[in-house]
């Protein structure tokens, strides 16, 4: 696997703006004395992944200024709040011509996710034409992997909130499934009674 490691980049999207929060961006909600995006930077990097992309959106001035994202490319999403299929595109297109030859997609506001999942489903990568998903006791979840022959067309389906669930349904039977309900907990933090899952 050490050989493909370079060939795979990690992909955050941390541009949602919090509605459901009172508008707290996600990416600046602490957790254990750090932003959520430098934790999701952190098993990225952690679990294999030499070059990280983080796609910014909801105050992502403010973002830069406070989150320690150094050896990051930021992405900046100006069409954030469209939803997450608008950070995808943005984030597979800042890989055009990077020499990444897949995606290994986070999303911000899963902290229960760490670079055990990651590691995994790291692992799972073959060659360009290569779907992975992690599945927590069977059902499908993040962080999914995305070789780079499908991201024109995931691209393209990826609208609204959907990000890539309907390109990923349609070829589910090409999409490896790693287990990682084991390792991780794949919760999201999504409103105010999620936040008791933050340390």
């Amino acid at each position: 696997m050490t050989e493909n490691k370079g060939e795979v980049v990690g992909l955050v999207l941390a541009a949602g703006g919090g509605r459901r929060l009172g508008g707290r961006p996600k990416a600046l909600l602490p957790h254990r004395g750090r932003p959520l995006v430098e934790h999701a930077v952190e098993a990225l990097r952690a679990g294999g992944c030499a070059r990280v992309h983080v796609v910014l959106g909801a105050e992502a001035a403010v973002v830069r200024d406070r989150a320690s994202l150094s050896g990051c490319v930021l992405v900046d999403n100006p069409r954030w709040e469209e939803g997450m299929g608008s950070s995808l595109r943005a984030g597979l297109g800042s890989l055009e011509g990077s020499g990444a030859r897949a995606a290994l997609v986070s999303l911000v506001d899963q902290p229960g996710i760490g670079r055990e999942a990651v590691a995994r489903v790291l692992a799972a990568y073959a060659s360009p034409l290569t779907l992975a998903a992690a599945a927590y006791e069977g059902e499908r979840g993040h962080p999914v992997l995305f070789g780079a022959a499908h991201w024109s067309g995931i691209a393209a389906a990826a609208t609204g909130d959907r990000g890539a669930r309907a390109y990923l349904r349609a070829h589910a039977d090409t999409v490896v499934l790693v287990e990682c309900g084991d390792v991780a907990r794949a919760y999201d933090i999504d409103t105010e009674a999620d936040l008791v899952h933050l340390e």
